[in-house]
């Protein structure tokens, strides 16, 4: 594919809409999901306890023995995800197989085996039951059905993956499909030595977080102090994407960087020793093909949404992820990871630093609007959000969600 000029103008190869090119109406799309708990509870059943999730990351748990504990709220559990004594890596439902009890009560760590803390009951790293105090005084004991329950894992790229439905309809490289094959080869075991996570509970609905890190629309406005002019430029003002594309029901869009930008004199040091979640070169890569697909010098970074709820954005040597947990019709919990190579020199740390606080400070710009946005949301003054051509990941997001919603196949 040839590659754009720098000056070139942004289009998607045909003069239309991007609407236009996939096909997609232009009517409002309804307030009222993002405010009901009757569709909150439909989500829980249709949605996040039927479909692959992200978890983690196989750098959690590097060595036999390793575990952490993600709990799931939104599908009415917690999980155990540890590699066993062969490397392999398990997924168990937290809950002792006498009382009901959870297993484990700490967020990770390393061990032999699992002891409920209640009545002693031990299992190993494979899920088996091990040892029950006292056995000779339970009733036709049958120790090796009453393992852990297992659940549904796999692995992409070094992302842990999960489905709790106990007949995934799905292997997880069916669920991904070409989405993930486009981005395969990407250097994501390279990037990750170095991880800098937050996470913070916001009192609003789910998509609602997740839609603002679908366009980038609102780049103009809310990240005038801490991206001036990164992402947008005189020619292309309201940052206008390079590329999107759809899939079945992930996506991805692909954000201008601005090649005049004028970096600091902070900045400039920074760029000279790493890579930055602000772009600081616009070279033609040796990428996957689904990174930076149209190979335009002006690209930034890839914007990767996994449905429901996963972002694996990828840059110029780094990449950070985000994940939507939904706890309540108006509550959930967002965590962001940012990943960078292992530092080898003090600049490149102080490269990885830098970056990590212009990151927070962005992700600070975003969140201040979101809490405040629910609760007029909740006043139902209006009944629709009217979107425009650059947010069409919003619509196509609510209309995946509609179909798993509706039991419809996917578009």
């Amino acid at each position: 594919m040839a590659t754009a000029a720098l000056d070139a103008p942004l289009t998607n190869g045909a003069d239309l809409t991007w609407h236009e090119k996939y096909n997609f109406d232009t009517a409002p799309i309804p307030i009222e999901p993002y405010i009901s708990e009757d569709y909150f509870k439909l989500e829980q059943e249709r949605v996040f306890r039927k479909v692959w999730l992200n978890v983690g990351r196989i750098e959690q748990i590097p060595n036999p023995g390793d575990y952490f504990v993600k709990d799931l709220p939104m599908c009415r559990t917690s999980l155990i995800v540890t590699r066993d004594k062969q490397g392999q890596i398990h997924a168990f439902h937290n809950m002792c197989a006498h009382r009901g009890n959870k297993v484990v009560w700490n967020s990770g760590g390393s061990c032999q085996n699992f002891t409920c803390k209640f009545h002693g009951w031990s299992y190993g790293l494979d899920g088996t039951l091990k040892f029950v105090p006292d056995e000779e005084s339970f009733f036709d004991l049958k120790k090796e059905r009453l393992g852990l329950t297992p659940v549904a894992v796999d692995t992409w790229e070094g992302f842990i993956f999960v489905n709790v439905d106990p007949n995934p309809t799905e292997t997880l490289q069916e669920y991904l499909g070409e989405f993930a094959e486009r981005l395969s080869g990407y250097p994501f075991a390279e990037t990750s030595s170095q991880c800098f996570s937050w996470q913070t509970e916001i009192k609003c609905n789910w998509k609602l977080i997740k839609d603002a890190f679908q366009e980038a629309y609102h780049v103009a406005f809310l990240h005038t102090r801490s991206l001036p002019d990164s992402f947008t430029s005189r020619d292309n003002p309201y940052g206008h994407a390079l590329d999107f594309r759809l899939f079945k029901r992930h996506c991805q869009l692909s954000a201008f960087g601005n090649p005049a930008h004028k970096p600091s004199p902070v900045e400039a040091l920074a760029y000279k020793a790493g890579a930055l979640i602000i772009p600081n070169e616009f070279t033609r890569e040796a990428l996957p093909p689904g990174v930076n697909p149209t190979r335009d010098p002006r690209w930034s970074l890839d914007l990767n949404i996994f449905f429901p709820n996963f972002f694996v954005d990828v840059g110029h040597g780094t990449y950070f992820t985000y994940n939507f947990w939904p706890l309540a019709a108006d509550r959930s919990l967002w965590e962001v990871r940012t990943y960078f190579p292992q530092a080898q020199t003090v600049s490149q740390r102080f490269s990885q630093e830098y970056s990590k606080v212009i990151f927070r400070d962005i992700l600070t710009e975003d969140a201040s609007t979101m809490e405040q946005t629910q609760q007029v949301l909740a006043s139902g003054a209006k009944k629709e959000f009217i979107l425009q051509d650059q947010e069409l990941l919003v619509r196509f997001g609510n209309r995946v969600l509609e179909d798993y919603i509706n039991g419809a196949p996917a578009p």
